[in-house]
């Protein structure tokens, strides 16, 4: 039996159903069948075709078409994203998931022994399984879907045994460590294998990266062996939500993160409790990224730091570094938590750059534990590259110190001394940022690259301080764009 119907199981959607059967229940013998649909506009965020799978299916084989009429300049035309449920249910947690391959592919399978690319291998059991379509958006003539489903009969190979990466690579102890935590293979909608961004992440000098596939786990058991000595490689999700993106980083190997959800269902807060229980954190990821359901709307009551620079720096990189500083001299003055940054690619395929931007971060071990305490705290900076490497301090006038992420803890009117020492960054301008604004513009460095700022300043002055490393731009007000920037040291007592 094969339908369409909506996320409440009408028929709302469905449309001529056609069936072609081949061989059946006989071993090797397949089955085709074809559903035929349309989504008006304004359809449901997700709409469920149930499938029944009979007994004996080796192999689930889907592939799809819709149509894409022309529409007037200015107005989104049709794109469908798709995946699969088995016969757990579509239920929110994700028990049935099978796997989601967004609008990157038209065709997937899964079986027991194999599966597509973002898809989870593993039995086909019998029962009402479910396509999940996904209307990213829809044309105002609506959209017509065809959805050809071929079963195939046979007795099922062996299920695979999930290896994840080891949680621990061959460190320097407590040291500075760069990584790239935003990456997408072609598990999801990138281009690459992941032993092309393993290889890629080696060059670029990364000692850590971070599987971030759209909506999906499915790639985590395929990272094992391409971790080594020399690079961790922690898992998760670009939990990706028609009210904005965000990093699941670092969580437990296996651990699947519903993305099916939009502010107005108020679930936001328990899944983001789930990811902390496991392990991992939570990152809105290019919060003002102009696309189609890309910028922020949950608010940062649950984040653990926020990705204020995605891939090469543009206008809406410098409005989240600005809205992230709004928010981290609020933070400040209130004596509350503040909100870490971080930086990472975003690479998906030729020619975006593994490892441009990376986070550098401070880290007690190069351990998936300690990287990401380190990212939590905020003991990390963004460089453009691995030829840009920065020291930030503040020393007060007894010789107390403190770097990125830390407190120097002396009285409001002691003098306290900031100090940059930069390199890799040739001709570039220096602005030490606080809570009051720039309140220093040094540079440009010399063509070599290396040089070193001071500023004196009392915390009366400056309850923080960070620094932003920017390269030439034309005479007038805007920046350059960024080279590096850090998090912030604060300064005074609490």
């Amino acid at each position: 039996m094969l339908r369409g119907c909506d996320g409440q199981g009408h028929g709302a959607y469905g449309g001529g159903v056609t069936s072609a059967s081949g061989a059946g229940a006989a071993a090797g013998g397949r089955e085709t069948r074809t559903i035929r649909g349309t989504l008006p506009a304004g359809s449901p965020d997700h709409v469920y075709v149930p499938v029944d799978i009979p007994s004996g299916v080796r192999e689930i084989r889907v592939a799809y078409t819709y149509d894409r009429p022309s529409v007037p300049a200015g107005t989104p035309g049709n794109a469908l994203d798709a995946g699969l449920f088995d016969e757990r249910g579509t239920g929110l947690g994700g028990r049935g998931f099978r796997g989601w391959s967004g609008g990157a592919r038209t065709e997937f399978f899964v079986r027991t022994d194999d599966a597509t690319p973002g898809y989870v291998p593993g039995p086909v059991g019998p029962g009402l399984w479910h396509i999940a379509l996904g209307p990213y958006t829809v044309a105002p003539q609506g959209m017509s879907y065809e959805i050809t489903v071929t079963l195939t009969y046979g007795e099922p190979g062996p299920t695979p045994e999930p290896v994840h990466p080891p949680q621990r690579a061959g460190g320097r102890g407590r040291d500075w460590y760069r990584g790239d935590c935003h990456l997408h293979s072609w598990h999801s909608d990138g281009r690459r294998t992941p032993a092309e961004i393993a290889a890629q992440a080696r060059a670029a000098g990364l000692d850590f990266i971070h599987s971030s596939e759209h909506n999906t786990h499915a790639s985590h058991p395929h990272w094992a062996d391409l971790a080594g000595d020399d690079l961790l490689i922690m898992l998760g999700e670009e939990v990706t939500t028609r009210n904005g993106h965000v990093l699941a980083l670092g969580t437990e190997p296996g651990t699947f993160v519903d993305w099916r959800h939009r502010v107005r269902d108020g679930r936001w807060a328990g899944i983001a409790r789930d990811v902390h229980r496991a392990g991992g954190l939570v990152v809105p990821a290019h919060p003002y990224a102009p696309c189609i359901g890309c910028g922020w709307r949950f608010g940062y009551d649950e984040a653990d730091a926020v990705e204020v620079w995605n891939g090469p720096f543009t206008p809406d990189d410098e409005t989240a570094v600005a809205a992230w500083d709004a928010l981290l001299a609020a933070s400040v003055r209130k004596d509350r938590r503040w909100l870490p940054a971080m930086g990472n690619s975003d690479a998906h395929r030729p020619p975006d750059a593994v490892g441009a931007p990376q986070t550098v971060v401070l880290a007690d071990d190069l351990t998936r534990e300690a990287v990401l305490a380190g990212l939590r705290a905020g003991r990390s900076y963004v460089a453009e590259s691995r030829k840009a490497a920065l020291t930030f301090t503040a020393t007060g006038d007894r010789g107390e110190r403190a770097g990125i992420g830390e407190r120097l803890r002396v009285d409001r009117d002691t003098p306290v001394t900031v100090r940059l020492e930069a390199s890799g960054v040739p001709r570039c301008t220096v602005r030490l940022v606080t809570d009051q604004g720039v309140l220093l513009t040094g540079g440009p460095l010399p063509v070599s690259g290396s040089g070193t700022v001071e500023w004196r300043t009392t915390p009366a002055r400056a309850a923080y301080v960070r620094a932003e490393v920017r390269h030439e731009t034309a005479a007038g007000p805007v920046p350059g764009v960024m080279a590096a920037l850090t998090n912030p040291i604060l300064l005074g007592n609490d």
